[in-house]
């Protein structure tokens, strides 16, 4: 059983990589997240292709998860941001956090004012 609490946008996740290891060495046949969108947050189609050349499927435990279309585009463009902060400026902590939570307060006042 493998567990991995990260982002589902960064690629080099060390669960992520022990499930690559075990699907090319074909130790497994499925695999079981809770939700898809847990096991990555863009590109499903390509995990689940490549899977499936291994003869490996993807099952979600609890099928979709429950959010409207609105609320899923926000938290994936709060997952861009705090991604590319880490990556593009290199901050770190503190700093990070506040450019995520400023994000999200803009995020929270342009939807107040809809």
């Amino acid at each position: 059983m493998l567990s991995d609490v990260a982002s589902g946008l960064k690629a080099d996740r060390e669960g992520l990589l022990k499930l690559f290891d075990y699907v090319t060495n074909r130790q497994v046949d499925v695999v079981v997240v809770t939700y898809k969108d847990r096991l990555t947050r863009f590109g499903l189609e390509y995990l689940e292709y490549f899977f499936r050349q291994y003869g490996v499927r993807v099952e979600a435990a609890l099928g979709e998860e429950p959010k409207d279309s609105r609320q899923e585009l926000l938290e994936d463009l709060i997952e861009v941001v705090n991604s590319f902060a880490g990556r593009l400026y290199g901050l770190r902590g503190r700093r990070r956090k506040e450019l995520v939570e400023g994000f999200k307060k803009l995020l929270k006042e342009v939807e107040e004012h809809e």
